[in-house]
Order: structure tokens, then C-alpha cells, then sequence
């Protein structure tokens, strides 16, 4: 039997794990998807927030202020991509000024640091290609981006290579509470057999709601949030450099328009709630609405070099806070649920909550072999000269350029795959690597990826796959029969 079995392998679960890995637990987190980072984690704003917007007193500013706190050396420790460019909250009209000021007092109230109101004539020394129609904005300088991907991943293999389980494409179908001589446990029933858990940690994202019904009868609500994005060259990613939001609204923070970490320039994302759980598909009114809302903050939208776009769905509780905690009803089920903005800043912070916690319930001793440091894969892109030469003379295979957009190496590809929880898909390789992420989105790398993937995997072309599940490239050889 499992000490604690995690349900979802999203940003929140995979920190939950990490923080689990510094005791003696068996642990095992296991996720209906074919990788880690499939599901919000892996379509949202890359934000770290800075902490201003949550109410004071919930969940959400406790566990938005302490992620913050925790990002930066985070991403020392675990080697991914991380800058603190800070933010600013545009205000458009005098009569708004009001609203401005409430979030000014209410980020104070929630401890954040170096708040101030900036005016027009030093905001467009800051940010020159801010709109006419901005007259002020709240600046806070702790705010940052981050590589939603890089981080997901970085906790997770940070977790696996201190023991944890990672179990993929299996989905959850059942739970039931059920008792021994120790107390309660949970047989949780999936697509590839029964596991049985003294601890559940809900961390199922949408779903969360539908893990939670199944063991208590205070039933839940998740709303499915949707939010669509449209990501442009990183010949404009230098348009802005911090992050610009809006004044936010009942439906959340507006239109954002923010650099990356890797150099491309992000706007989005609408807020529209959707019946479907599954409906990550783009619109023509929800681009359109991106495009038209960005104009709002910054002159002349480069809307000529969007190279992709995406939508992700929030998981929003109706209540409007974090749920984070054992179920009333359900001793050792614990709820990490309604994780939406500024979930991706929070989750370090709530991966600790969630394993004192469970510390609580059921301690364990501290585990002396943790070691909470890990390297991610080296890319040629941001190398040196010197250290192009060095990983080249290692292994030519970093000598050999698979995506010229994003210059990414047959070396970093190989990496990627054969590394803990290596990728096992084209989309696994995309976010380790960044191969397929350029101008011309995969449409020159794709084949040679799909071959190395084979390779490396021991398997036929025609079996790897975009995503895992039917999502296939190759479904046969044009000239077999010739």
C-alpha cells in the first residue's frame, strides 16, 4: 500500500511530490495524460505574480506571496528559466484611478513589496510603446515570468530522481473510502489497475471536482475557465519589457501583454466558461477579442507576427479561492483543487502546505538522501562559444541542428528523451527542448524529431506520436505498395 498516491502530474501535483520526496513516504502520482505539464500547466501566461489582486486573508494571496518568495531560488536549484522583469497594472481613465489605488493598499495588505503608482511621463520612459490612452499604473517590481514547462518538469524529475512514481495514461475511475486496523485508505480504481493509498491527493486540475464527489457528499464545483493566447515572433518579443496587465475585472485580469522567458512577445487570455473539459480549441471572436484588447496597452499590435496560438482551460472554483485541504468527510483525502491564476506562482508554496499537512496526519521521518538540486538540459541557443565546443567535443550529436528556429541540437533532443521522465513525444521534446517552438512551428524539424524519437524509443515511425492516445504523424509508406 502507498503512503500517498497523487492524482494529476500539473504544476501543483508535481510540487506536492517534490516537497513529499523529503521524507520516507512511498509516493506515486499518476496522470491520465502521456507526460507531465498536459493540462493548464502547460497553457498559460508563464506570469509570476507578484501577489497584488487576491483578497486579502484567502488562500490564494497566503499561497501567491510565499510562491513568489520562493521562485527565484527555485529556479536556481532546479535549473529553469526564470526573471524577475516585474509588472505594471495600466489604468486607462482618471475616474478609474480609484480601483488603481484599492489594488495598491490591497498587494500592501497582502505583504507585497515595492508597490507604487506610477504616472504617465516616467511609465513611458519604462515601457515606450505603451498606448496613448494610459494616464497611470500600479508597478510592482516583484513580479516575473517564468517557463511553465521548465518548471513542471524541473519538479517533477527533481521528485522522480528522489524516488517518487510517475505513472502515465492512466485515468482515474473510481474511488472508495474503505478501513483497516490502521485507520481509513483509499482503493482508487484507474486504467491500468487498482491502487490503494493511505493518503489522496487530489490534484486532478478541471476534474478535481469529479475525484472529490466520488469519496464526500459536500460536493464541489470547478468551472472550467477558458482562456485563448496568441504568441508572436521573438523579432517583437523586445516590444515590452514587464509584464503589462490591466485593471482586473470579475472575470479575471484582462488582456495581458507580457515578453517571455524566450524571447517571444505573449497577449492573451480571454475568460470565457465552457461545459466541455476538453475544449482547448481557438476562436475567431477569442483572437480577435485578444488582439483588440491589447491594443489597449500598447500601440500598434505586431499582429502580422504571431506565430501560433492556444487556448488552456482554468480550473475556477465557484467560491473564487484555492480549496486546499483534507475533506470534511474524507479523513486523508486532500483537496488542491480550483488552482487558477496565480496558481503557477503558487505551487512551490503550496507543494509545502500540502506536505505539512500531510506531515500532520501522518508523520514520517525526514528522508537523508534528498537532494533537492537537479540540472536540466544544456541548449546550444544560450550557450557560450566555449561551451557550444565543450558539449560538441563531449558528443557531436550537439553539433547537429534539428530545429533551425529555435537552434535546438540532435544532442539536447537525445537529452530530452533518455533523461528522468524523458519525452516520449513530439510535444514531450517540444517543451523540454523548444524544437518545433519557432517561426516556422515544427514544420521543418517535426520528421527528423519523429525519427530520432524512434530511435532513441526502440520503436517505429509510424508509433510515435503528438501528444500520446491516436495522435499519430504516419499512418503508412506512400510507395509500399509500388
Amino acid at each position: 500500500m502507498l503512503d500517498v498516491l497523487i492524482v494529476g502530474a500539473g504544476v501543483t501535483g508535481c510540487a506536492v511530490a517534490r516537497e513529499l520526496a523529503k521524507t520516507k513516504r512511498t509516493v506515486k502520482v499518476v496522470e491520465r495524460a502521456s507526460d507531465v505539464c498536459e493540462g493548464t500547466s502547460k497553457a498559460n501566461s508563464g506570469i509570476v505574480h507578484s501577489g497584488y489582486d487576491a483578497k486579502p486573508g484567502t488562500m490564494k494571496a497566503k499561497m501567491n506571496l510565499e510562491g513568489n518568495r520562493m521562485m527565484e531560488q527555485l529556479s536556481k536549484d532546479l535549473d529553469f528559466p526564470y526573471k524577475k522583469n516585474g509588472s505594471l497594472i495600466l489604468c486607462f481613465a482618471e475616474e478609474d484611478r480609484p480601483a488603481l489605488q484599492e489594488l495598491l493598499e490591497r498587494g500592501e495588505k497582502n505583504g507585497v513589496e515595492g508597490l507604487r503608482i506610477v504616472e504617465r511621463e516616467e511609465l513611458i520612459q519604462m515601457e515606450p510603446a505603451l498606448s496613448d490612452q494610459v494616464v497611470a499604473a500600479l508597478y510592482a517590481p516583484t513580479g516575473g515570468i517564468v517557463c511553465p514547462f521548465g518548471l513542471t518538469i524541473a519538479l517533477a524529475e527533481n521528485a522522480a530522481d528522489n524516488g517518487v512514481q510517475f505513472q502515465f495514461n492512466t485515468e482515474v475511475t473510481k474511488i472508495e473510502k474503505a478501513e483497516d486496523a490502521q485507520g481509513t485508505y483509499y482503493k482508487v480504481e484507474t486504467s491500468k489497475g487498482l491502487e490503494e493509498a493511505r493518503i489522496v491527493v487530489n490534484a486532478a486540475g478541471v476534474y478535481a471536482d469529479k475525484l472529490h464527489n466520488m469519496v464526500s457528499n459536500k460536493k464541489m464545483e470547478i468551472i472550467a475557465r477558458k482562456g485563448e493566447y496568441m504568441l508572436m515572433d521573438k523579432e517583437v518579443g523586445g516590444m515590452v519589457s514587464r509584464t503589462l496587465f490591466q485593471l482586473p475585472t470579475k472575470m479575471g485580469k484582462g488582456i495581458l501583454v507580457t515578453p517571455t522567458v524566450h524571447g517571444n512577445l505573449l497577449t492573451g487570455p480571454t475568460a470565457t466558461d465552457v461545459e466541455d473539459k476538453e475544449a482547448v480549441n481557438t476562436t475567431q471572436d477569442g483572437l480577435g477579442e485578444v488582439l483588440a484588447k491589447a491594443g489597449l496597452s500598447v500601440k500598434q499590435v505586431p499582429s502580422r507576427q504571431v506565430i501560433t496560438s492556444f487556448s488552456g482551460l482554468r480550473a475556477h472554483e465557484v467560491g473564487n479561492d484555492f480549496i486546499i485541504g483534507e475533506a470534511e468527510d474524507a479523513k486523508g483525502f486532500i483537496d488542491v483543487a480550483g488552482i487558477e491564476s496565480p496558481g503557477l506562482t503558487s505551487a512551490p508554496a503550496i507543494g509545502v502546505y500540502v506536505a505539512e499537512l500531510i506531515q500532520g496526519i501522518a508523520p514520517a521521518e525526514a528522508n537523508p538522501t534528498f537532494n533537492g538540486k537537479r540540472k536540466g538540459i544544456p541548449h546550444m541557443a544560450d550557450a557560450t562559444a566555449e561551451e557550444r565546443a565543450a558539449l560538441i567535443k563531449e558528443d557531436p550529436a550537439y553539433a547537429q541542428v534539428v530545429c533551425r528556429c529555435e537552434l535546438v541540437t540532435e544532442g539536447e533532443i537525445v537529452n530530452s528523451i533518455r533523461r528522468t521522465l524523458g519525452a516520449t513525444t513530439l510535444d514531450g521534446v517540444k517543451r523540454r527542448t523548444r524544437a518545433g517552438m519557432g517561426r516556422c512551428q515544427a514544420g521543418f524539424c517535426s520528421p527528423k524529431t519523429v525519427a530520432i524519437l524512434a530511435r532513441e524509443l526502440g520503436k517505429d515511425e509510424a508509433e510515435i506520436t503528438k501528444c500520446g492516445g491516436d495522435s499519430i504523424f504516419l499512418v503508412g509508406k506512400d510507395k509500399e505498395n509500388v
